[in-house]
């Protein structure tokens, strides 16, 4: 994995914005027993509190959420997801164990989905079973292979689900590690066929974020990329605030370590050299000798301003 790749975060968004999506995609028969009118909830401290002993670094990311099911008798069931970025021998006793510890703690049925990540295409552990002196164990759990949706490139552009982009996305991010400039054509093409689809804004930003995390690109491709996106105009400019917020949340760590005023500077040049590239020597003047209060007006500024003029005007 690269060093600047991140699986953990764009997944876990992707499974708590769009569950009934996510489940429908890689398991539609558990899905359609679902009664996605009502409410589900996510427990996320709960499953902390479950699996204290859990290891780090070996999954993407698991997830514990409380769903209603549609025969009738009103309820309540737990669904436990577990999404794996690497091959492990211990897994599926691990899916044993947390299935049996859910089970535990709020004596509710409960079931187990996992999703294989990782790039062995023959490993695909499914089950969990053991005998002793006459006694036997036994858990079976669906799986969805990512390596499997390869070859299905040209049925997952067409498809109407999310989770058929965040599919490719993942795939394109592995499949290009090393390989920025490749990544960023893919990725450039992702964004403007999610751009395209009629789908609400909030829906758009939220797959975006998704592949922006997941396609990860070094800062002076992803400005590249950026005005290119911006560049094309129509759906795609909604995209720009969520590009500038990158920015933000990367410059104003680098500011923390700053004074105040100075780190203030600091984060309103990052943010304007994003926006709109390298700042004149007369720009930059003007954020050394400004106050804080002249810094956060211009900030303001920013993401709605077409040019420097408009910032400083």
């Amino acid at each position: 994995m690269d060093a600047h790749d991140d699986y953990d975060s764009p997944w876990k968004e992707a499974v708590e914005v769009m569950l009934p999506e996510f489940m429908a995609f890689y398991f539609p028969d558990a899905a359609a027993h679902i009664d996605w009118q009502q409410p589900h909830r996510f427990l996320d401290q709960e499953l902390q509190q479950i699996m204290p002993d859990a290891e780090s670094g070996k999954r993407v990311v698991d997830k514990l959420a409380e769903v209603m099911l549609l025969n009738g008798d009103s309820q309540w069931v737990y669904i436990h997801i577990e999404i794996q970025s690497q091959r492990d021998n211990a897994f599926a006793e691990r899916m044993y164990c947390y299935h049996y510890r859910i089970f535990d703690r709020y004596q509710r049925p409960v079931a187990s989905f996992a999703i294989l990540a990782d790039n062995h295409p023959h490993w695909r552990p499914a089950h969990y079973q053991s005998s002793v002196l006459g006694c036997h164990q036994r858990l079976d759990f669906p799986i969805a292979k990512l390596l499997d949706y390869a070859s299905q490139e040209t049925g997952l552009l067409a498809s109407e689900n999310p989770f058929a982009l965040v599919t490719l996305a993942h795939l394109h991010t592995r499949r290009t590690r090393g390989q920025d400039r490749q990544r960023y054509r893919t990725k450039r093409r992702l964004l403007l066929l999610l751009a395209g689809r009629q789908w609400e804004r909030q829906r758009i930003i939220q797959l975006f974020r998704v592949i922006d995390w997941l396609m990860t690109l070094p800062p002076v491709l992803n400005q590249q990329l950026r005005r290119e996106v911006a560049n094309q105009g129509g759906p795609t400019v909604k995209f720009l605030s969520v590009f500038e917020r990158h920015a933000i949340d990367e410059a104003a760590r680098e500011a923390l370590a700053q004074g105040i005023v100075q780190g203030e500077s600091v984060l309103l040049a990052r943010m304007l050299t994003r926006r709109f590239g390298p700042l004149p020597t007369e720009v930059q003047t003007r954020l050394t000798s400004a106050s804080s209060s002249q810094l956060e007006h211009w900030a303001d500024r920013i993401l709605d301003a077409a040019s420097l003029d408009e910032v400083f005007g």
